[in-house]
């Protein structure tokens, strides 16, 4: 049996205008869109020389903008979709300027907080952008296939899912997020959250708790424990720890949904050796069928297909072959506002334990 692996391409796509050419343009967007077939008419950044290396690296950039001014104004003259991949505290300034009624694909997160994605969700519903979030994960093929599996019933209804991510992260490679005072929920597992909103919704309580680690000073919480609870059967949990700096004999990085008739595994292989990574695997079972554990042959992983899928899902719905896509702002805000009750919860610091001896008189 096979499974959608593969998201749908706009039959004609429209020339991207990339803002940012940072560390996922170069080995995210731009290898995504290669591969598919996406042209690009031009990328502008700050770092003037940074962009004109991605051009080198990848031909098929038509232009280099040395402003962002440049770069609209060139837009305007044609049909674009504008791909914007800067930090989260700038995006609100760059949509002001996007023309308007454009369509913009923003890379995630959507603001450093939830006040700051309200104003951005805000901008694109005054500026009538169709705009979206680039939760690429959603697009992954292993992440595709579980989705075909667990709508075709294969699975059953779902009560269980967990995320465990045991790595060493080298967050030396995002120096940005140096004095940030959200990191770990923000920039990593606001994917998982995401990710679990995609396939159960949202949840009806929450209870986190991040910390940072002895090993990232300069980082605020790089390890996470959150617990989402939907009703009195269905659970998911998410539990991260980017500081395991062991070696590669123990380190985990997987996804696994359980339901009612079966089970899915998925070994997210980039998160291990990072950002070089191992191949991912997938595997599922139906319980009835006698068959045990089989493995589901993967086309790719998450660098750099499931880049892919976000722009090709906005291009459809730009021109008017698709529905609003999965990941449009206003679902995009909803993540968010997840984001934000976690943080809450860990502030919250759960109950104090005070011992007593019972040896007490």
């Amino acid at each position: 049996m096979s499974f959608d692996q593969f998201p749908r391409l706009p039959q004609t796509p429209v020339p991207i205008a990339i803002i940012g050419a940072g560390g996922i343009v170069r080995d995210g967007h731009l290898p995504a869109y290669s591969k598919a077939n996406f042209p690009v008419m031009g990328i502008y950044d700050v770092d003037v020389d940074r962009a004109f290396k991605l051009k080198e690296r990848y031909p098929f950039i038509g232009n280099v903008f040395t402003s962002l001014a440049d770069l609209i104004e060139k837009a305007l003259k044609t049909k674009v979709v504008f791909d914007l991949a800067v930090p989260a505290s700038n995006i609100c300034d760059i949509l002001e300027q996007i023309p308007i009624g454009s369509a913009v694909l923003i890379q995630k997160p959507m603001g450093e907080n939830l006040e700051e994605a309200r104003r951005i969700f805000n901008i694109c519903q005054k500026r009538q952008l169709v705009s979206a979030v680039n939760f690429q994960l959603r697009f992954a093929p292993y992440i595709l296939a579980a989705k075909h599996i667990v709508d075709l019933g294969l699975i059953g209804k779902i009560y269980d899912m967990e995320f465990k991510v045991c790595v060493s992260t080298p967050w030396h490679l995002w120096h940005f997020l140096n004095g940030k005072s959200r990191v770990e929920v923000l920039y990593h597992s606001i994917h998982y959250l995401d990710l679990i909103r995609f396939f159960i919704g949202n949840p009806v309580r929450v209870m986190a708790s991040t910390i940072k680690h002895p090993n990232a000073v300069e980082l605020e919480a790089t390890r996470s424990s959150i617990i989402l609870d939907y009703d009195q059967y269905t659970q998911a949990r998410i539990l991260t720890n980017h500081g395991h700096i062991y070696g590669p004999e123990h380190q985990e990085s997987y996804f696994k949904i359980e339901g009612s008739k079966g089970a899915i595994k998925i070994k997210i292989g980039v998160s291990l050796d990072y950002p070089k990574g191992e191949l991912p695997k997938m595997e599922y079972i139906i319980v009835e069928d006698g068959k045990g554990w089989r493995e589901v042959p993967l086309i790719g992983g998450w660098f750099p297909d499931a880049f892919i899928g976000p722009m090709a899902s906005l291009q459809n719905h730009y021109q008017g072959g698709q529905q609003s896509p999965t990941h449009y702002i206003e679902d995009a805000l909803q993540t968010m506002q997840l984001v934000e009750t976690v943080y809450k919860s860990s502030e919250v610091e759960g109950i104090k334990f005070n011992y007593f001896s019972e040896n007490k008189p």
